[in-house]
């Protein structure tokens, strides 16, 4: 689907537009979570509030202009769209932006705030992007899909690229998982330049979409999806996505919406982090003992998307 070159390639045109995010040691903290030493990749501090904005940004840079003059249209948990209604303001066209009906609160009204046309349908985001291909087939407008694209998949892998250059005596990399283009991204870049590296994904035990291809062989499709977060509920990938995922990840493990509200607030407690469920997903993996490393083990683990579920 990508190459590492296409990864390359991309950190080059969007750099610009994104930061580039801190990795920070996991020290003096009251409650350890691992033996390990952890290190946590901060791309909560990106634009729009998630890694996403690298995979729109560059989608939106590799586009022809012509191709923009409907504007922009998606279907998201929340991040991506964000990201979409960014690069929309970047490129001076409109955005809509079709958010499932478990999208929060919070991300509903700060895609206002970045002057989307917010559309709530669909209980998972399938649902919901049917109506937004059918959306962009009446209007005209671009449809930027928030993973099953090679464009997006090379801009989120650039997360990558930096992780393993602050990082070079990393062994394992925790990554979320929703529709999979993250982790797809990432693995082809950190397995390209060390290629003794472990990716690992979490998924939602209400939404184990890329486990579930894995155990059968092939693509398949949840029966139905009972995670609340928005942002990591998938009832199928794409082909060459699990493809992806298939040929670079080493393991999948499944964590609670109770653990990634835990963790979410852990990281608020330890580091006033503000992150998402999602975000807080590869630390709910270590506190729930999903995953366990010695004190010789070097983690990088995304804290992939802000939001103030872990403030209350």
């Amino acid at each position: 689907m990508i190459s590492l070159s296409s990864i390359q390639d991309a950190a080059i045109r969007i750099a610009p537009h994104i930061r580039r995010t801190p990795t920070i040691r996991v020290e003096a903290v009251a409650e350890p979570v691992t033996q390990a030493r952890l290190a946590l990749k901060l791309e909560c501090l990106q634009p729009t509030g998630s890694f996403k904005a690298r995979g729109a940004t560059n989608k939106l840079l590799t586009m022809p202009r012509e191709a923009l003059v409907n504007g922009i249209v998606t279907a998201s948990g929340g991040n991506h769209g964000l990201a979409v209604a960014r690069a929309a303001r970047l490129a001076d066209v409109p955005a809509t932006v079709y958010v499932t009906e478990s999208a929060t609160a919070e991300k509903r009204e700060k895609l206002k705030r970045w002057g989307a046309t917010v559309r709530v349908l669909g209980q998972v985001w399938n649902e919901t992007n049917e109506a937004a291909l059918a959306f962009a087939e009446e209007s005209g407008a671009a449809y930027f899909h928030p993973f099953a694209d090679p464009a997006v998949v090379a801009g989120q892998g650039t997360i990558g690229l930096e992780l393993i250059e602050a990082l070079p005596d990393i062994d394992v990399a925790l990554v979320a998982i929703g529709g999979g283009g993250l982790i797809s991204g990432m693995a082809v870049a950190l397995k390209a330049l060390k290629p003794s590296i472990r990716i690992i994904g979490i998924e939602p035990e209400g939404s184990p979409t890329l486990r579930a291809c894995l155990e059968a062989g092939h693509l398949v499709r949840l029966d139905k999806v009972t995670s609340r977060v928005a942002t990591m509920s998938c009832a199928q990938t794409d082909q060459r996505i699990f493809e992806t995922v298939r040929d670079y990840v080493d393991d999948i493990v499944l964590v609670s919406d109770e653990s990634m509200l835990d963790a979410a607030r852990w990281l608020w407690f330890e580091f006033g982090i503000a992150a998402d469920l999602s975000g807080a997903a590869a630390i709910a993996a270590l506190r729930s003992n999903a995953v366990t490393f010695g004190s010789d083990t070097s983690i990088g683990a995304l804290v992939c998307g802000a939001g103030p579920d872990g403030m209350g």
